[in-house]
């Protein structure tokens, strides 16, 4: 009779062991959940940047839409447009009257982080070594801080991610080897708006200068 209330003891504790919860794939799965299930996003955004002694600041509206497409059109302190059809990128300085184009693919730019919310999204496969960041303090509170590695991206340390409960991108801090950082702040988003296709096109103006890269197919 001992053995077998001693059997069911054990028995008791092995069932009441359930598997603890992985709080980094949960948060993981929130942002992968939210961002799959958009197909459009506008946002204001303010960019901060600090290095090399040297502190700027800009502004203005992001526009992405699936299937890679993404539009930043600065218009603090001067106006400048980056832009990427899924294919091929612009970088456009009206005041430089000079237009610098790339494949996509081969894109290397700061902002190219948020790339992975343009596809099915899978966050734990887009950064290395990622992990939760509790030594970052969130800039809203519930709020949760992620940090990770993102693939193929030379001179980049790693990059910090603030993400809601709901799983949507606030802030995006991006730090380099060479000890600079790059902060990106997200406010006013509204999901599934209508955003034409032509958003996403761009012909330079006549008389600017364009520069394309190596890799794109015709160039010298």
């Amino acid at each position: 009779m001992k053995a077998f209330v001693v059997i069911l003891f054990v028995a008791s504790i092995a069932l009441g062991q359930e598997p603890k919860p992985n709080p980094l794939s949960a948060v993981t799965r929130t942002v992968d959940h939210y961002y799959n299930a958009l197909s459009t996003l506008k946002s204001d955004f303010t960019e901060d940047y600090s290095g090399n002694g040297i502190q700027r600041s800009g502004s203005g509206t992001l526009l992405l839409k699936k299937p890679g497409r993404m539009r930043w059109d600065y218009t603090q302190p001067q106006p400048k447009l980056f832009l990427s059809d899924g294919k091929t990128a612009w970088f456009y300085v009206p005041a430089d009257r000079q237009a610098r184009k790339s494949p996509t693919k081969d894109l290397d730019d700061l902002r190219s982080p948020l790339r992975y919310l343009l596809g099915k999204t899978k966050l734990e496969k887009e950064l290395d070594q990622l992990a939760l960041a509790p030594d970052m303090k969130p800039s809203e509170a519930g709020n949760v801080v992620l940090r990770g590695r993102p693939k193929n991206m030379g001179g980049v340390e790693d990059v910090v991610l603030e993400a809601t409960p709901s799983g949507q991108i606030r802030r995006l801090v991006v730090h380099e080897s060479d000890g600079s950082t790059t902060e990106f702040t997200f406010t006013n988003i509204k999901e599934n708006v209508p955003i034409a296709d032509s958003s996403f096109h761009f012909s330079p103006p006549a008389g600017v200068e364009v520069i394309t890269s190596k890799d794109m197919p015709g160039a010298q």
